[in-house]
């Protein structure tokens, strides 16, 4: 027989594990560092102009960065901070490098499906990372309590009110008191004010916003991140529902983002649990535009067929049993999605049960369907089991051109993501000029 004293020792066992593969992948300090890119990439894959032209252009003007030469002198290696800065000062036939940014807050992007294994995590990471490759600045929000996100950011020691249910709190204790605001005699408020609620929860609730928001490896990529002990938000936020009535848990992400500044980030991607509950909700709630990945397999298509059921059964019941509640707290219902779309991954295009099943999602879902699936390479094997992402890669520890293709696979996918952010953005933006 065996009970939970044996699943913490087999968690003891793994952490001792996960140090081990940190400490080989990451620096010695078990801090992830991210790597230079060389002259070849930032031409072909970042700027998009030949070689000889960027080195030209730094040649012309000493005052750019110049890179780190290597000591046999052929190649030169920038950092991110390096290629932003170029992408501020340079100009190419008139042309900025500077990405676009419609007016407006950040873009949300809820990265989801119930199903476990099809990539959401793998997702969410590489359209970051290519999204901060391409000059925007991004926010993530782990929702999952498994952290893998997290963990691939390079963040190890993470406390569960630095995570989204510390949020959750804060959220509960600053709509407890806007709610009893609203009556004349506070003691005629049938809900608890924010000094009635659990101490747990006051002490959380006294946070600052920025105080969620931490650093990773990428200059500009920040994240909210998640851990193990996040596990228990699903029944902490059941609690407090029981305790306030009144309380619209499905809004606490959308407001609390909603009190960042605008210009702060330009991209916000969620990163969602395996399940539809309080945090998936939230991140619904909060997302502009819904990204479904899905595996290439009969069982993956049965599960995201469930999954687009369950999740517009419960955006459905929410419209309906809280109503007056999101109404009173500023919301709109029913929730409205600017645009959705299904992402295929771990795609083989010489399998051609793989080949059948894109198909059969575009036949089902037709234009819904992103055209560029993602393509299951060796690289993109090595990103899951080394916690580094295509674009952390090193080209020069394998063949030069399977990096390239598992590169191509995500720009790919990344353009269409891209695409579909910004004719949304410009919509949005269009909709508050007028």
């Amino acid at each position: 027989m065996r009970d939970h004293s044996d699943l913490q020792r087999m968690n003891d066992r793994s952490l001792a594990q996960q140090a081990a593969v940190r400490r080989a992948t990451f620096s010695p300090a078990e801090e992830k560092v991210l790597r230079p890119f060389s002259i070849w990439e930032i031409s072909q894959f970042m700027f998009h102009v030949p070689a000889d032209t960027l080195r030209k252009k730094l040649a012309d003007d000493p005052s750019l960065p110049q890179g780190a030469v290597e000591e046999d002198g052929r190649q030169r290696w920038f950092s991110l901070s390096d290629i932003n800065e170029l992408r501020r000062r340079l100009r190419f036939r008139g042309k900025t490098l500077l990405p676009e940014r419609p007016k407006g807050r950040a873009m949300r992007v809820a990265v989801s499906n119930f199903k476990g294994g099809v990539g959401k995590t793998v997702v969410a990471q590489h359209l970051a990372n290519a999204a901060a490759l391409d000059g925007y600045r991004v926010l993530v929000v782990d929702f999952d309590p498994q952290a893998t996100l997290t963990h691939s950011m390079g963040l190890v020691e993470v406390k569960e009110w630095n995570t989204v249910w510390g949020i959750m709190c804060r959220d509960l204790c600053r709509e407890a008191d806007r709610i009893a605001a609203v009556y004349d005699d506070p003691a005629d408020c049938p809900y608890p004010t924010s000094d009635e609620l659990p101490a747990d929860v006051q002490s959380i609730g006294a946070q600052r916003t920025q105080d969620f928001i931490q650093k990773t490896a990428w200059p500009t990529i920040d994240i909210i991140p998640s851990c193990a002990n996040a596990a228990f938000v699903e029944f902490a936020s059941a609690q407090y529902r029981s305790i306030h009535k009144a309380w619209s848990f499905f809004g606490c992400m959308a407001r609390y983002l909603d009190e960042l500044p605008d210009d702060q980030y330009d991209i916000v991607i969620f990163d969602c649990p395996p399940a539809i509950g309080y945090q998936s909700l939230n991140a619904a709630f909060a997302a502009d535009i819904l990204y479904i990945p899905s595996g290439p397999g009969y069982w993956e298509y049965d599960s995201t067929t469930s999954f687009l059921g369950q999740l517009g059964d419960a955006l459905g019941d929410i419209s309906d049993g809280f109503s007056r509640v999101a109404a009173d707290a500023g919301i709109k219902l029913p929730k409205r999605f600017d645009d959705v779309r299904l992402l295929m991954t771990r795609y083989e295009s010489a399998n051609p049960l793989h080949v059948a099943m894109l198909e059969a999602f575009q036949n089902v879902f037709g234009a819904d369907v992103c055209k560029q699936p993602i393509e299951m390479t060796r690289a993109v094997e090595q990103s899951g089991r080394f916690q580094m992402s295509v674009y952390e890669q090193d080209y020069r520890q394998m063949t030069r051109d399977t990096w390239k293709r598992a590169r191509q696979s995500f720009d790919g996918a990344y353009e269409e993501f891209k695409t579909s952010v910004l004719r949304a953005w410009k919509a949005r933006a269009r909709e508050v000029e007028a």
